[in-house]
């Protein structure tokens, strides 16, 4: 019977001891409500005075970062755009400097070629006119010649005859011997 009087013993004081714990745990509805109250009270305070503007301020935090990121991105095409131009503008104007030499060497070559033309041909030109003026001269040297022949041959044959002639009778038989002697000298 020893073990049955401990069981018992022992059930008696776990029946108290779950009488007293009754006692001390009881759910009381009012105290419920009322926590629940003030803890909807406390999030709507919190919400309004402390999770609203965080809330707002974090929003234009994130619109600030969106747009700047966005920016960014603008940034980053407008300037492989204006690389892109200004690739482009540099091999336009390479392009450009290339036709604008080759045009001024084509422009100088040809005012070069012109040149050298107009001087051959004022040269060829002051050669014709120094060659007539050399035979135009020569043909008066030899006229003067000529004269200074026939005035001396006047005076010797004058000398040798012992008579004068008339001048145009001089100058007619000194002209006529001076072509016959021209056109034996030729032949």
């Amino acid at each position: 019977m020893g073990l049955l009087a401990v069981a018992t013993t022992i059930g008696q004081q776990v029946v108290g001891l779950t009488a007293e714990t009754e006692t001390l745990f009881q759910i009381n509805l009012f105290q419920v409500i009322i926590a629940a109250v003030n803890a909807v009270v406390f999030l709507i305070l919190i919400w309004t005075f402390a999770f609203k503007p965080i809330a707002a301020m974090l929003a234009a935090r994130r619109e600030r970062v969106e747009q700047g990121l966005k920016d960014a991105e603008q940034a980053s095409q407008d300037r492989a755009s204006a690389a892109e131009e200004r690739r482009s503008a540099l091999t336009e104007a390479r392009r450009e400097a290339t036709e604008i030499l080759a045009r001024a060497q084509k422009v100088a070559q040809e005012t070069r070629d012109a040149d050298i033309a107009a001087t051959r041909e004022e040269l060829d030109r002051m050669r014709t006119r120094a060659t007539s003026e050399i035979e135009a001269e020569k043909q008066r040297a030899l006229a003067d010649l000529r004269a200074e022949v026939a005035d001396l041959a006047l005076v010797a044959a004058g000398k040798v005859i012992g008579e004068t002639m008339t001048d145009a009778r001089q100058r007619r038989l000194v002209e006529e011997f001076l072509a016959d002697s021209s056109a034996d000298a030729r032949n």
